[in-house]
C-alpha cells in the first residue's frame, strides 16, 4: 500500500520530530461494503463556497458508475435536515447539470449540530455511509458523529470533505473554490482600480474573506499587480505615525495619484475594538462576529485627509457574496471530481476520515489532524516577502512583532508529533472503524 510522507520542512535534521504519514487515497483491491447494501447520505453545512454542487455531482455519479450504488441521498440546510427535514433522493440525472450553478442544491445552514439525533437517524434509516462537506467546524461535527458510531458499534463510514472559501483549513495544500474565489477577485480589484485611477487622489479599497487567514487577499493581491497595500490578520498593522498606514497613503498619492487597497475581513480588529467598543457576539457556528474593516478603514482615511486639507475620493467595494455564489472554475472542478472520487473509494473500503491533498497527493487524513490547528499565512516566509516586494508597502511590523512571529513558528514546528496510531490502523484496516492515520 502506497503512503505519503507529510512534512513541515525540507530540510531535516538528526533531532527532527518523526514525520506523520497519511493513507494515500485511491480505490483499494478489496471493499468492505456491497455495492447493493450500501446506502449513503450526502450534507452541506456552513457557507457558501464555488464548487460544492460540484462535489454533490461527482458523489452521486462516481458512487452510481463507478460502484454501482443507487440509494443516495441528500440532507437538505446542512445538520439539522437529519432530523428536521425529508431524505432527498439523487441520481445522476437529477445532479447532472447542476455543477454549472452557484451555491448548493441541498441547502447550507450553520450550527444545528445535535450528535446524538444525528446518529440516532443515521441508524433508523439505515444509513451507512455518510459524506459531510463543511469547514473546520463541520469536520469537528463529523469527528463527533465518527465517535458516536463506533461507541455505538455501527457499521458506518464517515467521509469529510474539508471546504473552506478563506483556504484555512490545517495539513491540506488548499480547499476547493480557493482559486476560483481568487479568479474572481480580480474583478473586484479591478474596478477598484479602474475607480480610483479616474479620480484625483483616488483610492479604492477592496474588502475580501478571510477571517483568520488572509490567502486569498494574499493571493488576489500577487495576481492582480495593481494593488499598493495588502492588509491580512496574521500582520498587524497600524494608522498613524511614522511607517504608519496613513503616511504610506499620503507618500502612495502623491507618486501616482491614486491607489488601490486590499483589506482580508479580519484584519485590524483589534484596532476597530479599540475605537468602537462592542461586547464579542458568536455566530451559529461559534465564530466571533466581525465587524467590517471595510467600513471602518473608509471612514478613517476620509477623517485623516479631511485633518490634512487633502482633496481625496474613495470608493469601497465589498464582493464577498458575489464571490461565493458562483460555480467553480475548471481547475476548481477537476480537483472537486478528484476529491469526490478519493472520498467514495475511502467510504466503500470502510474507513472514516477527511480526505485532502497533501504535498500534491491526495490522502486519508484523521479528522482531529483538520481540526486541531489552522492554516495560516507565514508573514516571516517568502510569499508574504514576494507580495511586499510586488506592492513596494511597508511591513508595518516591529521587531517586536517579526520576533514574536517567528517564535510561535518555531514552537509550532517543534510541538511533538502524537504517537503513530499503526496497531490502531492494522487491527481496524479492513473496518469501517478506521480512521485514515498511519
Amino acid at each position: 500500500m502506497q503512503m505519503i510522507l507529510y512534512l513541515k520542512r525540507v530540510v531535516v535534521q538528526k533531532n527532527s520530530p518523526r514525520g506523520v504519514h497519511f493513507r494515500r487515497a485511491g480505490p483499494r483491491q478489496r471493499v468492505y461494503f456491497e455495492p447493493e447494501d450500501v446506502k449513503a447520505c450526502i450534507v452541506t453545512c456552513g457557507g457558501l463556497c464555488p464548487g460544492l454542487n460540484t462535489v454533490i455531482r461527482e458523489l452521486v455519479c462516481g458512487l452510481s458508475h463507478m460502484y454501482n450504488v443507487n440509494d443516495v441521498f441528500g440532507i437538505q440546510n446542512g445538520y439539522k435536515g437529519f432530523y428536521s427535514s425529508n431524505y432527498l433522493p439523487m441520481t445522476p440525472k437529477s445532479v447532472n447539470d447542476i455543477h454549472k450553478r452557484g451555491g448548493t442544491v441541498l441547502g447550507s445552514s450553520r450550527g444545528g449540530h445535535d450528535t446524538h439525533k444525528i446518529v440516532d437517524n443515521i441508524q433508523d434509516r439505515g444509513i451507512n455511509q455518510v459524506y459531510i462537506i463543511g469547514g473546520d467546524g463541520t469536520q469537528k461535527g463529523a469527528y463527533e458523529i465518527f465517535k458516536e458510531i463506533r461507541r455505538r458499534g455501527l457499521k458506518v463510514a464517515v467521509a469529510g470533505i474539508p471546504k473552506t472559501i478563506d483556504n484555512d483549513i490545517a495539513v491540506i495544500d488548499k480547499s476547493f473554490g480557493f482559486d476560483t474565489a481568487v479568479e474572481e477577485a480580480q474583478r473586484a480589484i479591478d474596478a477598484a482600480h479602474v475607480e480610483a485611477s479616474s479620480a484625483e487622489n483616488g483610492i479604492g479599497l477592496v474588502k475580501l474573506m478571510g477571517r483568520y487567514s488572509g490567502f486569498i487577499a494574499m493571493y488576489a493581491t500577487l495576481a492582480s499587480r495593481d494593488v499598493d497595500c495588502c492588509l491580512i490578520p496574521e500582520s498587524p498593522f497600524y494608522l498613524e505615525g511614522e511607517g504608519g498606514l496613513f503616511e504610506y497613503i499620503e507618500r502612495r498619492l502623491k507618486e501616482n495619484n491614486h491607489m488601490v487597497i486590499v483589506v482580508a475581513e479580519g484584519a485590524g480588529q483589534d484596532l476597530i475594538a479599540k475605537s468602537i467598543p462592542v461586547a464579542d457576539q458568536l455566530d451559529a457556528s461559534g465564530n466571533k462576529l466581525l465587524l467590517d474593516v471595510g467600513l471602518w478603514l473608509t471612514h478613517k482615511i476620509k477623517d485623516h485627509c479631511k485633518s490634512k486639507k487633502m482633496e481625496m475620493t474613495i470608493k469601497y467595494i465589498d464582493p464577498t457574496y458575489m464571490i461565493r455564489a458562483i460555480p467553480s472554475n475548471a481547475s476548481d472542478n477537476v480537483y472537486c471530481t478528484l476529491l469526490a472520487h478519493s472520498a467514495i473509494h475511502g467510504a466503500m473500503a470502510g474507513y472514516s476520515f477527511t480526505v485532502g491533498m497533501v504535498n500534491g497527493r491526495h490522502a486519508y487524513i484523521p479528522f482531529h489532524r483538520v481540526t486541531s490547528t489552522r492554516n495560516k499565512v507565514k508573514i516571516t516566509d517568502r510569499m508574504w516577502a514576494r507580495l511586499l516586494s510586488s506592492t513596494n508597502q511597508p511591513s508595518f511590523l516591529s521587531k517586536e512583532d517579526i520576533m514574536e512571529a517567528r517564535e510561535a513558528e518555531r514552537l509550532a514546528n517543534r510541538l511533538p508529533v502524537p504517537a503513530s496510531s499503526s496497531e490502531h490502523t492494522k487491527k481496524h484496516s479492513a473496518s469501517v472503524l478506521s480512521n485514515g492515520e498511519k
